[in-house]
């Protein structure tokens, strides 16, 4: 069994705002309990999955670990009640890919898949580009100084995703805040109340409120592209079927919430991450900025360093064993991928950010069937953006302490604050 004080970090949203706490908490059990049991007070006994590979045989095994029997996020015993007297019996407030098992998850995935493959991709290049130089342009304008989290990393993915769904520039700012409360819902800044919550019923319902912000708005834009279908993903969504039916109405609403919140935030926080990580590390940040075919590995590296998503729960469908343990058909594991992008085993220095970094195989985007639909989309928008920041980027300093979310599912950066010198 995991120890009590291990088992409260990992699930303290302040411990991954604060990093250190974390990293600590899953060096340890990579090396003493890879995967043992967590009893967190008030918590459903959960399996903690720490060492890369045993990540990945998990990730792999689709119809021995599902996504949906259970909450695919950790959460409370009295939080999952409520949901389920909420819901139906459903354990999730909202019903999207990530909460899907086969065959609802292949049949929805592929209805947007075409719209996230590389090759069709290409076609945004350009355009990308010029959002990119327009948000660089933007932070010239501010001078020496800004809070690159909030004045580019929150902005320039938001605003690429926004035009691939077919939200209006105007309705951004709504997008961010309620993706930001969305994800942000234990940190007291960002969620809903604008204060702590430490009320199961007052957090259930701010994330309510949230999610029905989203589908108002999404029901709107759902009837205008069936009667006027554009060139978007809000038109595939809205008009697609599933055989030869129209996606549920819940299917549907969380299909846009999915691709209009994990589609930015997760990449804002890789970015904000990026430039943290290369505001400490001088000769980090000149080696890449005279060596423009090391961007790739700045990218990578990136996403291995911040890893956004924390966390997702598997469900055992069958009693089974993985890395010489048995699991019990029913029981919850909750697959760390930040531990797993630090796993020694797989990588040299883990604790080092390094964009020279050869062969970066971390599980940053998942693995599996269930890997990260906008993948392409994310290491596109990063790459375009330093190829476009790091000519004109002469230095780059921390001007305060950067400071992360408090969020134990999805946390990144929140303030990134700099001193620059630009042309």
């Amino acid at each position: 069994m995991i120890p009590d004080h291990i088992a409260k970090t990992i699930i303290d949203p302040k411990a991954y705002a604060a990093g250190q706490p974390i990293d600590e908490a899953f060096t340890y059990l990579r090396r003493e309990a890879p995967l043992d049991v967590a009893h967190p007070e008030g918590f459903d006994p959960f399996w903690v999955v720490t060492r890369q590979d045993d990540i990945r045989q998990v990730e792999l095994q689709n119809e021995l670990f599902h996504n949906g029997d259970r909450s695919t996020v950790l959460t409370t015993i009295e939080a999952d009640l409520k949901v389920r007297q909420m819901m139906g019996g459903s354990p999730h407030l909202v019903r999207s890919l990530v909460q899907m098992d086969n065959p609802d998850h292949g049949n929805y995935r592929r209805l947007t898949q075409p719209s996230f493959a590389p090759q069709n991709l290409r076609a945004l290049e350009a355009r990308i580009r010029e959002i990119a130089r327009g948000f660089i342009d933007r932070m010239a304008a501010k001078g020496d100084r800004c809070d690159f989290a909030k004045d580019v990393a929150f902005l320039y993915p938001l605003h690429v995703v926004m035009e691939v769904l077919g939200v209006p520039e105007a309705d951004e700012p709504r997008m961010l805040k309620l993706t930001q409360e969305l994800f942000g819902s234990a940190d007291p800044e960002l969620n809903r109340a604008q204060g702590k919550v430490d009320d199961t019923d007052q957090a259930l319902a701010n994330l309510q409120a949230t999610v029905a912000d989203f589908i108002v708005y999404f029901n709107e834009m759902t009837e205008d592209r069936r009667r006027n279908p554009r060139d978007d993903l809000a038109s595939v969504i809205a008009n697609g079927q599933i055989d030869g039916q129209p996606l549920g109405h819940l299917e549907a609403m969380s299909y846009y919430i999915i691709a209009a919140t994990a589609g930015h935030d997760t990449t804002s926080s890789t970015t904000a991450g990026a430039l943290w990580a290369l505001a400490e590390r001088p000769a980090q940040f000149r080696a890449v900025k005279q060596e423009p075919s090391l961007i790739k590995g700045l990218v990578e590296e990136s996403i291995r360093w911040e890893t956004p998503v924390k966390h997702f729960m598997r469900t055992a469908t069958a009693d089974t064993e993985l890395a010489g343990r048995k699991i019990a058909k029913g029981d919850w594991l909750m697959l760390s991928y930040p531990s797993g992008n630090r796993d020694e085993a797989v990588f040299d220095n883990p604790f080092d950010f390094d964009v020279t970094r050869a062969n970066n195989k971390h599980v940053a985007f998942g693995y599996g069937a269930h890997v990260c639909l906008g993948q392409h989309l994310a290491r596109m928008e990063m790459r375009i953006l330093w190829e476009e920041l790091l000519p004109r980027l002469e230095s780059v300093e921390l001007d305060g302490q950067p400071r992360r979310m408090e969020a134990s599912f999805v946390c990144g950066p929140k303030s990134v604050p700099i001193r620059f010198k630009m042309h």
